[in-house]
């Protein structure tokens, strides 16, 4: 019989560019079974399939059981794209912990309940944004660094929770694969204050939404076909574009206007606006694995380019006159700017956060109001990063290059100590990444945890990660995490930030 793949999230961006792909393999390589709510706008989608050989269409909620339960029994493979994600995920987030960890808690309780938990291979997508923020000299990251989502970024406090659920669930075939910053054409539809989180010198490397779909659509393709090597599962990956989907802010910014005839970003980036820190992104040192595995990259950044053209339509064309018009640029600037103004002065945005004297949020974001204040008030006078290539190394705590099978007892202590912490076992299976271990971290906290989870996850004290982000604490007594930190803040930076929402 065929393969049953059950894919959550179809009328999302990843979600649906997923299905458009894998609609060829339907009803030939294996079957699919998609769950999404009822909406106007799923029906208009996915009401034509109904009735498709190969493909069931389920209309319901990934929080409600029967359907989730339902799903899971027509299937043995899930692909766990759904999400409730930034900016969205900013404004409520204790429904993105409902969503994102409550969906993924329900999909593996119902197939430990019907008895698949040695059988049923579980795909959950995480998010670039569980190692926050990693901007210059530390750009450079990799599977396994430090898990350390920005401060009051819900999103990535609620996928950190979800996928050590998935980690540890018990499961024999489970994959998590962090998805980096998608581009296409939702990304050039995005008009949120979230655009001024975005530091002017961080880096992504993207990928785009399409790439992203045949990522899906050749797992579960050579997974039915017998061609994915049973060594792809029970680790964790980085999804990214590659090499030509890595840039900055501050570049990408330049190839946008640049198209609309701006020749600098002078009349267009007001620079105290911007926060200089506490966004997400990195380039990746290990994307390659993942392409290894599923071949799917195809797009560039020029990709992002093209479809930011397209939405902005009949601009683009009045941009390239206007611009070219004595003080031109200053107008159309001017123009845009204008546009701004609501989302800068919104809930979320970072001037509302200046006018508003909201210190934790100046702090988070800038350092401190001194340094805020120090910021250039033009373009022109910004500094940038240059030194793109240079890796600044993060230590793992362990000896990488032994082969899996050797990681030894003696390993985990130095790693546990690494993050200034102990282990508090006996001893341990040589080579037996999957069982529990018990430690305590430089808080006190006693708790269990996978060698897997902490080594490859970058996962490291539960308690910690629920209460709040006191990264400045955590810092001075753990030498692991501190190369995330000490090099982007102030040795005196030691505020720490209540979470509002966590999994408990």
């Amino acid at each position: 019989m065929r393969p049953v793949v059950f894919m959550t999230g179809a009328g999302g961006g990843m979600g649906y560019e997923s299905f458009k792909a894998m609609l060829p393999d339907a009803g030939k390589l294996y079957d699919l079974v998609i769950l999404v709510r009822g909406s106007d706008k799923n029906r208009k989608l996915f009401e034509r399939y109904i009735g498709t050989p190969g493909i069931l269409v389920r209309f319901g909620d990934l929080l409600n059981d029967a359907d989730v339960e339902d799903c899971v029994r027509r299937s043995t493979m899930c692909l766990h794209i759904a999400a409730l994600v930034s900016p969205q995920a900013d404004y409520e987030p204790q429904k993105a912990m409902d969503n994102n960890l409550g969906s993924t808690k329900r999909i593996i309780e119902a197939i430990r309940a019907q008895g698949k938990a040695d059988t049923y291979k579980f795909v959950y997508i995480g998010t670039v944004a569980e190692t926050g923020d990693r901007m210059p000299p530390i750009h450079w990251g990799r599977v396994g660094d430090p898990i350390k989502p920005s401060m009051f970024d819900y999103y990535a406090v609620s996928k950190v929770a979800a996928e050590r659920y998935v980690i540890e669930s018990g499961l024999t075939w489970w994959v998590s694969l962090r998805q980096t910053g998608i581009i296409g054409p939702a990304m050039a539809k995005i008009r949120d204050a979230i655009q001024f989180h975005n530091c002017l010198d961080n880096v992504l490397e993207y990928v785009s939404d399409r790439d992203s779909g045949r990522a899906m659509r050749n797992l579960a393709a050579f997974d039915a076909e017998g061609t994915l090597d049973e060594s792809f599962w029970g680790h964790i990956y980085n999804i990214g574009g590659g090499e030509s989907c890595r840039t900055s802010t501050w570049d990408m910014y330049k190839a946008m206007y640049g198209k609309m005839g701006f020749t600098s970003l002078e009349e267009l980036i007001d620079p105290p606006y911007y926060a200089t820190r506490n966004f997400h992104g990195q380039y990746y040192l290990d994307s390659d694995r993942l392409e290894d595995y599923l071949h799917f990259r195809s797009d560039s950044l020029q990709y992002f380019i093209d479809a930011y053209l397209k939405e902005a339509g009949a601009g683009v064309a009045a941009g390239r006159v206007i611009t070219k018009l004595p003080k031109g640029e200053k107008l159309m600037g001017g123009m845009i700017k204008k546009t701004f103004e609501p989302l800068l002065d919104s809930e979320h945005g970072t001037k509302h956060w200046l006018d508003a004297g909201m210190e934790d949020h100046i702090e988070a974001y800038w350092g401190s109001r001194r340094a805020w204040e120090a910021i250039p008030k033009k373009a022109s006078g910004l500094k940038h990063f240059t030194d793109w290539d240079t890796v600044v190394p993060i230590d793992h705590g362990y000896d990488e290059t032994k082969p899996e099978s050797e990681l030894s007892y003696e390993d985990m202590q130095g790693a546990a100590r690494f993050r200034g912490g102990e282990l508090l076992e006996d001893g341990m299976k040589t080579g037996d990444w999957r069982t529990k271990l018990r430690f305590r971290c430089a808080f006190g906290h006693e708790f269990e945890a996978s060698p897997r989870l902490v080594l490859e996850g970058g996962h490291w004290c539960p308690e910690c990660e629920r209460k709040s982000w006191n990264y400045g604490q955590r810092a001075k007594v753990d030498p692991f995490f501190a190369q995330v930190w000490n090099p982007l803040h102030e040795a005196d930076e030691l505020r720490e930030y209540p979470k509002e929402v966590s999994e408990e």
